[in-house]
């Protein structure tokens, strides 16, 4: 038998603990993978999920071993479309043959800008609560890797530690921390005028009727940082991403300095509470803030 071969069925359950640890070669990485997420997506399919202490497939520990061999190994998997291959697969198994089984009733549920099945979705979210675990353990933020998560479509762990990553670096500096407090009042303020009239402030800023200069100036600087921190973010570049949304700081200062937001006109008001809607935007462009706590 090939050493190589060997060395992956030897490793295939691998790791099996925190403390165990993970295959070394490609090919025994691959097989742990598919057995992990063959068990997990098998498990899911027929609603046998872990439930409080109550783990008896062990199923924490697939997922905590699957989480360890992405992100130590620096693997970009995209977790969607490996868990849709595999759902079908048993799906067809379990459609079959439905005898022993709960069934297997396949419905949809909005996850970024597409639709993904209840299995997809539920396991995802289960996988994310293993990374916490995962991050936690070496000392990272839970918090920064629910605004991360709740920006939706993000299956890449790798890629989900990266983001955590720089987006804890960039809170660490003056104007992380400033942006943060900025953003907050800005999500604050929507969060009230918006309940208060019944509508989202969505929507383009009418520059016609921006009479502030602080509020002229954070308009041009909130529309550039959005579109460099998008770019950024496409090119994988977090830390860009993070430097491009970090020159709204002083903008965002000076304008709640100077600038009434809630105008006796109503025409500033609402151009005004979209201009801060559109900070939310730049700034949803790498995290969620409203999830980061402080």
């Amino acid at each position: 038998v090939d050493a190589e071969v060997a060395d992956a069925i030897r490793d295939h359950y691998k790791p099996q603990g925190p403390s165990d640890t993970i295959p070394m070669s490609k090919v025994g990485m691959a097989v742990a993978l598919a057995e992990k997420l063959d068990t997990l997506v098998g498990f899911w399919a027929i609603d046998e999920k872990p439930t409080g202490s109550k783990d008896p497939y062990a199923l924490r520990r697939a997922a905590l071993g699957l989480v360890r061999i992405a992100v130590d190994k620096k693997l970009k998997l995209r977790l969607v479309k490996l868990i849709e291959v595999q759902e079908d697969l048993i799906a067809k198994d379990l459609l079959a043959n439905t005898s022993g089984t709960k069934g297997y009733i396949k419905a949809n549920r909005p996850w970024g800008d597409k639709e993904i099945s209840n299995v997809v979705f539920d396991l995802l979210a289960f996988l994310a609560d293993r990374l916490k675990v995962y991050l936690k353990d070496q000392g990272k933020r839970h918090d920064l890797i629910d605004a991360v998560f709740a920006l939706g479509g993000q299956d890449d762990l790798l890629m989900i530690v990266r983001r955590v990553d720089a987006l804890s670096k960039f809170l660490e500096t003056d104007d992380g921390k400033n942006l943060l407090s900025g953003v907050k009042r800005a999500s604050n303020i929507l969060r009230i005028e918006e309940k208060k009239d019944g509508t989202p402030f969505r929507g383009r800023v009418d520059q016609s009727i921006l009479i502030k200069g602080e509020e002229k100036l954070l308009n041009r600087e909130v529309d550039s940082a959005a579109s460099l921190a998008h770019k950024a973010i496409e090119a994988e570049d977090f830390e860009g991403a993070m430097k491009a949304i970090s020159k709204l700081r002083a903008p965002v200062d000076a304008f709640f300095e100077q600038v009434t937001v809630n105008d006796a006109d109503p025409s500033f008001r609402a151009n005004r509470l979209r201009l801060l809607n559109r900070i939310r935007e730049a700034t949803a462009e790498v995290a969620d803030f409203s999830k980061i706590e402080g």
